[in-house]
């Protein structure tokens, strides 16, 4: 056995140092920062040791500081409201863009459409950001088509009913191209001989796609519904900071803007990492959940 790890090691060596560099990166900004955990249980001032003389251990202090903040009810409540709407309006368009993509004859414009749809994915948040705020700012085109079809729009940059909307639309017009990539994949290893099988019982291409493709996709899919559920308390909290303002706070203000407002901007470290690992702790139990479901209704499960 020993000598057959040595083969394998020897036979895949290039493959090892491949794997290396980014293992390595993993560990040392993924997990080595880790052991900073341990000051969301101390009154932390930056500068000081994690352990030894002058370390104040608070218990569950941040914590409870966090949970019961005058804030805490409206920003649970804008981080279920955005993740929601974007699972419940996004979460369909990769499968279906993807679905299109696949049924598209013309070799050229297949990859053209692809190549179209994937561009926004490796544009900044800045960019997009710059763009959106100025498409739906008093003159912007967004504004001016809306008074045009005869509503009475004004700058939606203020208008904090808009702000969820503008949030969907834009992560979702960022992000669909990309996600359809796995979707793609997953189709093209579809056994060909099932769709010519189908066309001679006379099938035709919705028949194929509900009865063949959609079948196919079905494990890839409840698994990106587990993640997407794991993810209901985490926000695009970067994108988020660039579109929204003092105005709009109702409904934008997510957990991650607080936290990072709280934290970074004033100064309590241990009060940020407590609320982080408390959202890391409620997100592994919603992942947890949504698996263990899963894997009752449709036998399909991560784990």
């Amino acid at each position: 056995m020993i000598g057959g790890m040595k083969r394998d090691t020897k036979d895949n060596i290039q493959y090892y140092l491949l794997m290396a560099v980014p293992l390595f990166t993993i560990f040392l900004f993924s997990y080595l920062p880790l052991f900073g955990i341990v000051i969301a249980f101390q009154d932390y001032v930056a500068g000081k040791p994690f352990f030894g003389e002058g370390v104040t251990w608070v218990g569950f202090k941040w914590f409870r500081e966090f949970v019961s903040s005058y804030y805490f009810p409206r920003i649970l409540r804008n981080t279920l409201l955005l993740n929601g709407m974007n699972l419940l309006f996004g979460f369909c368009v990769p499968i279906l863009f993807a679905l299109v993509v696949n049924e598209i004859r013309g070799t050229k414009f297949k990859k053209f459409t692809q190549t179209v749809s994937y561009l926004p994915y490796f544009l900044s948040a800045v960019i997009v950001a710059g763009m959106i705020v100025n498409f739906i700012s008093n003159d912007g085109i967004i504004t001016r088509l809306l008074q045009a079809l005869g509503f009475s729009a004004k700058s939606l940059n203020a208008d904090p009913n808009a702000f969820p909307w503008i949030y969907t639309l834009t992560t979702i017009w960022k992000s669909f191209g990309w996600s359809s990539i796995i979707y793609l994949s997953t189709i093209t290893a579809i056994d060909p001989g099932l769709y010519e099988a189908a066309s001679v019982d006379g099938a035709g291409r919705l028949r194929k796609i509900w009865h063949i493709t959609l079948p196919a996709m079905r494990a890839l899919i409840v698994i990106q519904l587990i993640l997407s559920i794991g993810n209901m308390l985490s926000s695009n909290t970067d994108l988020i900071l660039l579109l929204y303002n003092s105005s709009t706070y109702k409904t934008a203000d997510v957990i991650g803007t607080y936290v990072y407002r709280e934290s970074l901007m004033g100064g309590k470290f241990s009060y940020g990492t407590a609320s982080g690992l408390l959202m890391s702790i409620l997100s592994f139990v919603l992942t947890w959940t949504a698996n263990g479901i899963s894997r009752k209704t449709t036998e399909f499960s991560m784990w």
